[in-house]
């Protein structure tokens, strides 16, 4: 019953096996083998365009050295007040980037509210040189709360960029699970709305360690061979991050793990919409599940070896939890079992 985060989980069997694969013989190194150049050409196939592709460790790397790569002196990003790169990345993002600053921008249920941003914005005129300049906004599909954008919604931000010409970033940590959960294509959910630039996570969804920028227009790419060399990024063995994403690929398995985790995600849901001793604290829609819970529930769960992280209450909703009760974060991944699901819903019965 291991809820506390899909980081917990390990590889994949086919994504072992093509590392294990892959361990033999010599490759070109530096991203300049056979295998870097197949799984660079299969991510345009699958974003129906031809998109640069920069290989990175993880996803905190993905996002800071992003965002860097269009930041401008004075520069300032545009992200929700609770987004990962704020809240959880210890200043990484300000930090490649030269200490431009990240400006939280409110919004309900973990997305950014449009006509907030477009006043955040605002408050930063070009020629103001006192207060710094806009240079970026950034998203996080799915959110840190598990809720996800809509096509739409992409695009209406998209759009309040444009008007200030300030590229558009998305967090995809989790993308594969926002997107199964929109049934839309990766095209769909982001050039075709307006994104520039992309973290694609795969560590949460069954990698091991592969995390990959990738820019819709590769003329906006072009710094980013030195700021990943820089940042000590730019593996020597990139092979590795290669053979990862070409089992993570093969045959829709990335889809098909996204699936299965959103999948024991709504079991959760389901189960905890029924119980007597907890309940779903917000609507979401990826593999994330925020409930709140009594207290004794919680430890008998966690006595019988749940895992799961007590959450912060959200200072909007300080009413959400009584003196009894604490709210939950549950995580399930590509290897949960529904025994596990039953299991902890057993728990909170008991």
């Amino acid at each position: 019953m291991f809820f506390a985060s899909d980081n917990w989980a390990g590889a994949h069997k086919s994504i072992a096996e093509r590392l294990l694969t892959e361990s033999t013989g010599f490759a070109a190194a530096y991203g300049t083998g056979d295998l870097d150049r197949k799984v660079e050409a299969r991510f345009s196939e699958i974003f129906e365009r031809e998109v640069s592709i920069f290989f990175v460790a993880t996803g905190t790397a993905a996002n800071s050295l992003s965002l860097a790569s269009v930041q401008r002196p004075g520069g300032i990003t545009f992200c929700h007040s609770e987004a990962h790169v704020i809240e959880d990345e210890c200043g990484a993002p300000e930090f490649f980037s030269g200490a431009a600053r990240l400006v939280a921008v409110d919004g309900e249920a973990g997305k950014i509210d449009p006509a907030k941003l477009s006043a955040k914005i605002a408050s930063f005129p070009e020629d103001a040189v006192h207060h710094g300049r806009a240079s970026a906004v950034t998203i996080t599909q799915a959110t840190e709360i598990g809720t996800v954008y809509s096509l739409p919604e992409i695009g209406e931000i998209a759009a309040i960029s444009r008007k200030r010409n300030l590229p558009l970033h998305m967090d995809g940590a989790r993308f594969a699970n926002a997107l199964v959960a929109l049934g839309a294509t990766p095209a769909e959910m982001t050039w075709k709305r307006g994104v520039d630039m992309l973290s694609f996570g795969g560590t949460k969804n069954g990698c091991w360690c592969a995390e990959a920028i990738v820019f819709f227009n590769p003329d906006q790419a072009r710094e980013m061979p030195f700021i990943r060399k820089r940042a000590a990024q730019l593996f020597s063995k990139s092979r590795f991050i290669a053979a990862q994403f070409d089992a993570y690929f093969e045959d829709g398995l990335w889809l098909d793990l996204a699936r299965h985790s959103n999948g024991m995600a709504d079991r959760l849901r389901a189960g905890i919409g029924t119980s007597n001793s907890a309940r779903l604290a917000w609507p979401t829609a990826s593999n994330e599940v925020f409930a709140v819970v009594s207290k004794s529930a919680a430890k008998i769960a966690e006595e019988k070896g749940a895992k799961f992280y007590e959450w912060p209450v959200p200072a909007a909703t300080p009413e959400l939890v009584s003196e009894s009760e604490t709210l939950i974060r549950l995580v399930t991944s590509f290897a949960t079992t529904e025994a596990d699901v039953d299991g902890f819903l057993k728990c909170l019965a008991a």
